[in-house]
């Protein structure tokens, strides 16, 4: 398979290693590094832990691994992630670590104006492109309460206005976390929401490009047709348009209401909707080659 992009490796050994520190502390059990992350990963995660008082700098004995500390032991304590987890399934995957150890999991939400973004990375010591900040709220996707049960636990505060009430909000979140750990029977409805959003992010991707290399196909055909340029870019627009209208219908769901994405040989969830815009596309050209 392609190897992940860097970013991507990154994020994945954080987690792993992450969860190698949620084991050890639920049981007690010395901790050790994960086969799958790199040593430079795990070292770097060791360090962090030490420097926020989490483990001594002594080994346990027989390479047993650091010491818990105190801090590490008492509870309760809390594990801030502190990164832009721009996309839910990012989070996602925080929760089912949460879950599947039964510990408390909760989401803060810093709300910026773009503007205010674009200032304060401009403030920065090394500022990022513009471009990036752009291209991060485009992307960026705000816990979804009424969509996503796991997301219940979430507080979304306007960041560039901080006041003494979004403290205590922020402390009333806290709390209801640690009163209401994710028990891991909780698994079904999340896990079923969680599958579905993926499976339409992919199912609208492939049609995606698939309808592209129909659109550029038609396209040529009719060129070879000898359709007139100012009628090429009148087609053009109106496959665009229909493409459009289609892709947003796949996002509703209008296409595939009553049916299950599942991965098998028999089933191919963009299917339908590939088979019909062909068709619509074929008698948008006819239009113009048969006139």
């Amino acid at each position: 398979p392609p190897q992940l992009p860097r970013w991507k490796r990154s994020r994945r050994e954080l987690l792993q290693c992450l969860e190698r520190f949620l084991r050890g502390l639920v049981t007690g059990g010395p901790l050790s590094a994960p086969a799958t992350a790199t040593q430079p990963a795990w070292e770097r995660f060791l360090a962090c832990c030490r420097g926020q008082g989490l483990l001594s700098s002594a080994e346990g004995h027989a390479g047993a691994g650091p010491y818990w500390t105190q801090a590490a032991t008492s509870r309760p304590l809390y594990l801030i992630l502190d990164d832009n987890f721009y996309y839910q399934s990012m989070r996602y995957e925080v929760y089912q670590l949460a879950r599947k150890y039964s510990l408390s999991f909760c989401q803060l939400f810093l709300e910026c104006p773009l503007e205010c973004c674009l200032q304060r990375n401009r403030l920065r010591s090394h500022p990022l492109p513009d471009q990036t900040i752009y291209l991060m709220a485009r992307k960026i996707e705000m816990p979804d309460l009424k969509k996503n049960a796991w997301e219940r636990n979430s507080l979304v505060l306007k960041s560039f206005d901080c006041t003494s009430e979004d403290n205590k909000q922020i402390i009333s979140l806290l709390a209801t976390a640690l009163e209401n750990p994710v028990k891991q029977n909780e698994e079904n409805t999340e896990q079923k929401e969680a599958d579905r959003a993926t499976c339409a992010a992919s199912t609208v991707h492939q049609a995606d490009q698939t309808c592209r290399r129909i659109i550029s196909q038609t396209m040529k055909d009719a060129k070879d047709k000898n359709v007139l340029p100012g009628e090429m870019k009148s087609l053009s627009e109106e496959l665009n348009k229909l493409k459009a209208e289609f892709l947003e219908d796949l996002r509703q769901g209008n296409n595939l209401k009553n049916q299950i994405c599942i991965q098998s040989q028999y089933f191919d969830p963009a299917t339908s909707v590939i088979s019909s815009f062909q068709h619509k596309a074929t008698n948008v050209v006819n239009k113009y080659i048969l006139k």
